[in-house]
């Protein structure tokens, strides 16, 4: 009788484990993307998502040059990620463009996501006002986000001094979301 109730506690225990993993294929930390990790090699690219397509940007390849940009696609065709290498002896991913709206942060951070969720998550460190985009840099993070200015309000479009936070309309969707280590 105590053996059978010892193996229910243990198979117990083990269903908890089980049940309570997160599967982290579409997490973003801040050292982290999905399955890719912030001290990656370039050269592990493949084998860490071989169920997927990597492809590397070959037209300004030289000989012994890596890639400039390197993009994962999904099996069924959807683009993942883009990937830009830094240019150390031991390269590995500086900066990297989400594409897929699965990638989301543990509070649920993602392409889905509009400027409120920013704010309500990060303190704002710089916004950064570009001919067609506005670039929201949070202080605690490495990642950053791109807003259209197609999305915001109409005097605030076509200006090219600095937008500030407070103009910024919450609903404002984010247009794309980047993580970039040094």
């Amino acid at each position: 009788m105590k053996k059978s109730n010892s193996i229910c506690i243990v198979l117990g225990m083990l269903c908890l484990v089980a049940c309570g993993e997160q599967d982290t294929s579409f997490l973003i930390t801040e050292n982290s993307v999905g399955p890719l990790f912030k001290e990656t090699p370039t050269k592990d690219l493949e084998a860490i998502f071989s169920k997927d397509s990597v492809v590397m940007d070959t037209s300004n390849l030289k000989v012994g040059a890596s890639a400039r940009k390197i993009k994962v696609f999904e099996k069924g065709g959807k683009h993942l990620l883009t990937l830009t290498p830094n240019q150390d002896s031991i390269p590995t991913v500086e900066n990297i463009r989400i594409f897929d709206s699965r990638y989301e942060s543990k509070e649920g951070l993602g392409l889905k996501s509009s400027f409120k969720d920013i704010k309500t998550y990060y303190t704002i460190k710089k916004i950064v006002t570009t001919i067609s985009s506005v670039v929201v840099f949070p202080k605690e993070s490495n990642l950053y986000f791109t807003l259209d200015k197609a999305d915001l309000p109409s005097s605030l479009r076509y200006t090219n001094s600095n937008i500030e936070a407070v103009q910024i309309p919450d609903e404002t969707k984010i247009k794309y979301l980047m993580m970039g280590w040094d």
